[in-house]
């Protein structure tokens, strides 16, 4: 047996491309399992890393000024931004409550949870971003927060109580 055969009947074994004898690799293909994957991993990698919708470079940690609390890492502060609690409509249809991990939970009339997300809070600007994707923000004038065409209250605040109509504290 030539060494060529002995080359080519043991390649044929292995299940390897063939190789002609002369050293001419034209007619291989590269098609190896690291030079498919490894543009797929890099990829998926970069997806993954990017920016949710609705979040901002510049925004800081929802509810401390910790960055990594933004993301949900131990090491929390205790100190929370003026904005965490409950914001309701004045006749208490939709409440927002804002948690201090950076979430919301939305109820609306008799539906409990009926939007919940992400939130980032800037000074007295909010953004939202819903777990559908949908983006929004508002902006906070003391005890009462302009979000989407309504206003909301904090939940029994002189300003709660002064537009349900219910007597305030004098």
């Amino acid at each position: 047996m030539k060494a060529t055969e002995w080359v080519r009947d043991s390649r044929e074994r292995r299940g390897l491309p063939l190789v002609a004898a002369s050293g001419d690799h034209r007619s291989m293909r590269r098609n190896t399992t690291s030079g498919i994957i490894a543009p797929l991993v890099g990829v998926t990698m970069t997806v993954a890393c990017q920016q949710a919708p609705g979040e901002r470079q510049t925004s800081t940690a929802p509810a401390t000024s910790s960055p990594s609390s933004a993301h949900g890492e131990a090491g929390r502060s205790s100190e929370l931004h003026p904005y965490v609690g409950m914001w309701v409509t004045a006749d208490n249809h939709i409440r927002q409550e804002l948690l201090p991990n950076g979430r919301y939970d939305e109820g609306r009339g008799e539906r409990k949870s009926a939007y919940t997300g992400r939130y980032w809070v800037t000074g007295n600007h909010i953004d939202y971003a819903d777990d559908t994707g949908f983006t929004a923000d508002g902006e906070f004038q003391g005890d009462v927060l302009h979000h989407g065409g309504y206003v909301f209250y904090r939940e029994g605040s002189p300003a709660h109580r002064q537009a349900s109509g219910a007597p305030t504290a004098e």
